[in-house]
């Protein structure tokens, strides 16, 4: 297959994602729907979450098993790797989102003048944590994910393992739809509707990486940054999904919550089967 035809299969299953994200644009929803929708969303990016680990810790538990008949230089690389890309990827949105609350206090003590800071206790100053923000945050971290599916598309395709690559688009892509819906969901409880544009540029991000990943993986792959990116997709999306859980709490009673990820899972779940029942 040549590269212009790989890209072009790259850039199908990465853009699919924009088929979800229209979801984000309703209104007129009850509160119980949008907290339905919110956990349904939750419960796809748990599905992902499980899946992006399974994946990383594959190459580690490999190295750990050749480490018992040779050195464990390999072994100790790749654990390096997997605890640094979650914690960079946990912890660099955690202290984003402190950051960008630190300004959203200072702005309004600006506002509201020097006695508001001591009329108002800390529990007072919101977090910043509205649609926009997460969805932003959700698409960094399934971007993150897309790169690595994009260099299994590419590897494939390079191999000559043509009906395998084209497989793997379709399951892709499939599965890119649901997770544009995952990052669509917590927009449509915005007071007003996201533009067309910042739809656009969560799409981008979500899954433009899907492309640049083919790119990559059509030239070369190496093992280590295929775990690199999935970790820091996984402490991206665990951080997404503590916040997406807080805010399913207050929209939803326990047993729409329970439902809502079940069903989220599953569907995650589902779309994957169609690849591995393909052999991938």
């Amino acid at each position: 297959m040549s590269q212009g035809t790989t890209i072009l299969l790259g850039a199908i299953a990465g853009f699919s994602i924009l088929l979800g994200l229209p979801v984000a644009r309703l209104r007129g929803l009850p509160r119980s729907v949008q907290g339905f929708l919110n956990a349904l969303a939750t419960g796809i990016l748990v599905f992902l979450v499980w899946d992006v680990i399974k994946e990383a810790s594959e190459p580690v538990e490999q190295a750990l098993v050749a480490a018992r008949t040779g050195g464990s230089g390999e072994f100790v690389a790749y654990a390096a790797l997997f605890a640094g890309g979650m914690a960079v990827g946990l912890l660099s949105l955690v202290y984003a989102n402190r950051a960008m609350t630190r300004r959203y206090a200072a702005r309004r003590q600006l506002a509201d003048g020097p006695g508001a800071a001591i009329a108002a206790p800390p529990t007072a100053i919101p977090q910043v944590a509205s649609g926009r923000w997460l969805a932003m945050m959700i698409a960094i971290g399934m971007g993150l994910h897309n790169l690595s599916e994009g260099l299994a598309i590419g590897a494939s395709a390079a191999s000559g393992a043509i009906s395998f690559a084209t497989v793997l688009v379709i399951g892709f892509a499939l599965h890119n739809v649901t997770e544009g819906f995952g990052v669509a969901a917590p927009m449509a409880s915005d007071d007003s509707r996201p533009s067309w544009g910042f739809l656009l540029l969560a799409g981008l991000i979500a899954g433009g990486p899907t492309l640049v990943g083919t790119v990559i993986g059509y030239s070369v792959i190496n093992p280590y940054v295929f775990v690199l990116f999935l970790t820091l997709a996984a402490g991206a999306l665990i951080y997404v999904i503590t916040e997406m859980v807080s805010v399913g709490k207050r929209m939803n009673s326990p047993v729409a919550l329970g439902w809502g990820l079940l069903l989220g899972f599953l569907a995650g779940y589902g779309t994957d089967l169609i690849l591995t029942a393909a052999g991938s």
